[in-house]
């Protein structure tokens, strides 16, 4: 070490040394500083969210702070720049803020500390700070309380004007969701069908008015309507009845659409059971486009198994067979049940059942579940065949199907209250994954595929399953969350509570098992129908299904 290295070391050292020997009134005070915030017990986090719409914000100061500077110097502003009236409360040096009035749930604000805020020692904060904070639940209720069995006809006649009012005033289709012009859907008009039935015996409209509206969309599907080999397109065009590609390769026959179509329509034809003109009139037209399907024809080739698209330009390139489990079972169903172009149960053993490989039996969350995917997949899959085919005492060599239907939901629902991905809002009363809209686009949500979306057509649909659950879960969409999901044609198609994000659509296709599957809860009255529909007998005793 050279001398003036040695010289400079000294020096610091004695300088350490006279500093660590000062008693702390000796130190010189720090400046007037923001010491803790907290907000819901969150204590100096950067930014804060969910946080309750009246929140009581913490701050403590080190110091007294001058009254006089708080208006003008801690405010609370939202995104748009519009300023909170804010109530403070002294306790020095600790100060509670309040906004005057609740705030916007689901709303983005920012808490700003000015640099101009001082003490009463006359010491002012030398650096401002910016605080985000996002309001979450308002868990007021959005309307009046009113017993429950009014509030599911409430929702059962609102869902129903998406199909009455809404409906194609040409074809009188569905449209395949709120912005779809002349799109009209497929399987989601098969829903409508049956919706207009409950519509019927609900009083919502007349017979006479259901009749006319089935009327005219079998005359539409009959006369305009392009057919392949009997079956329809996804997607048609609502004025020309021309097919709407749904993807480049999917621009023909969609068997799974036609299937969901031909259950509304098998249902309307027992339905509409009178020996009246009108009523004669509309039997034979169904039963004229029931017998044209070729369902035995989408085997490509004769392979034992149903294939689900066919293109006249690029004939069977989809190349997706109907193989179980999934929504599709009334595919093959119906594919029995024709009475000039059948399927033989080998088809549905090969084909659907894949011998017995669509089995699962696991255990989730303590419930068994007899067929599918691991946590059974989105909840549609206990919907769309069972608008009409009654899963209660319904059973073959693989499942008892109601035991199939209740437990996938259930395992659902204990998913969404176990919430293993901590996303907001979850719980006994808000639940339910499936295919729908979500803030990072349509998805087919489930428990191994959770965004964080719950889609109220999951739960609700799950009614005649899972009675007190969807119970809860639809008064919690209708009170609370009313303000943000309730619309002209029922709820919204899907929100998301972590990201604040609410949908402004309905879709065909999960509105439609929400009016059928609560009826179905209320009255058995779809499955009553379908279920004794002759066609419909002959083709579950062909696939040797026992049922009650």
């Amino acid at each position: 070490m050279n001398k003036a290295t040695g010289i400079g070391t000294g020096i610091i050292c004695a300088a350490i040394l006279w500093s660590c020997g000062k008693s702390d009134e000796e130190k010189p005070p720090r400046a007037f500083h923001l010491e803790t915030m907290k907000i819901e017990g969150v204590v100096n986090a950067p930014s804060y969210h969910h946080v309750d719409p009246a929140p009581v914000i913490a701050l403590r100061f080190s110091e007294p702070v001058d009254p006089a500077m708080l208006e003008a110097n801690i405010t609370l502003r939202q995104a748009t720049g519009e300023a909170i009236q804010l109530i403070f409360t002294l306790n020095q040096p600790s100060l509670l803020i309040e906004p005057a009035d609740p705030l916007e749930a689901f709303t983005a604000y920012q808490l700003e500390i000015r640099n101009g805020l001082r003490a009463l020692s006359g010491n002012q904060i030398l650096t401002g700070k910016v605080y985000p904070v996002t309001t979450g639940l308002d868990p007021s209720d959005k309307f009046p309380r009113i017993p429950d069995e009014e509030l599911l006809t409430l929702v059962q006649r609102q869902t129903f004007r998406y199909f009455w009012e809404f409906a194609h005033p040409v074809s009188g289709m569905a449209r395949e969701r709120t912005t779809s012009g002349n799109t009209v859907t497929t399987g989601g008009t098969g829903f409508g069908v049956m919706a207009m039935i409950v519509a019927t015996e609900r009083a919502f409209i007349t017979r006479e008015e259901a009749l006319l509206q089935v009327q005219k969309i079998v005359s539409f599907l009959e006369q305009k309507a392009t057919r392949y080999h009997g079956a329809f397109a996804h997607w048609i065009h609502g004025e020309t009845g021309a097919t709407i590609p749904f993807s480049t390769y999917d621009n023909g026959a969609d068997l799974v659409e036609t299937a969901l179509l031909f259950q509304g329509l098998l249902t309307a034809r027992q339905y509409f059971d009178r020996s009246t003109a009108a009523e004669n009139i509309l039997r034979e037209g169904i039963t004229r486009l029931w017998k044209a399907v070729e369902w035995d024809w989408f085997r490509k080739e004769n392979e034992p198994v149903l294939y689900w698209h066919w293109s006249p330009l690029y004939g069977w390139q989809m190349n997706m067979p109907i193989a179980g489990w999934n929504e599709s079972l009334i595919a093959y169903v119906l594919a029995a049940s024709s009475p000039t172009h059948p399927i033989t149960r080998e088809v549905y053993e090969q084909g659907w059942a894949r011998n017995g490989t669509m089995v699962n039996n696991g255990t989730y969350y303590g419930y068994r579940l007899p067929l599918g995917p691991a946590l059974g997949g989105p909840l549609f899959f206990a919907h769309y065949s069972f608008l009409g085919i009654r899963p209660k005492g319904l059973r073959d060599r693989y499942a008892d199907y109601w035991e199939q239907n209740r437990n996938h939901s259930l395992i659902n629902y204990r998913h969404c209250v176990d919430n293993p991905d901590n996303y907001y809002g979850y719980s006994d009363h808000c639940w339910g994954l499936t295919a729908s809209d979500g803030d990072q686009g349509y998805n087919a949500h489930s428990p191994v595929n959770d965004r964080g979306v719950i889609a109220p057509t999951a739960a609700l649909s799950s009614m005649p399953y899972t009675p007190e659950e969807s119970m809860r879960a639809l008064r919690f969409f209708y009170y609370k969350l009313g303000d943000r999901l309730w619309t002209d044609y029922g709820f919204a198609d899907a929100f998301n509570l972590s990201e604040g994000w609410f949908d402004n659509q309905q879709i065909a296709i999960n509105q439609g098992p929400i009016i059928l599957m609560i009826e179905n809860y209320r009255s058995a009255l779809l499955w009553n129908l379908l279920m004794n529909d002759p066609d419909v007998q002959a083709g579950l005793a062909k696939l040797d299904f026992q049922w009650t």
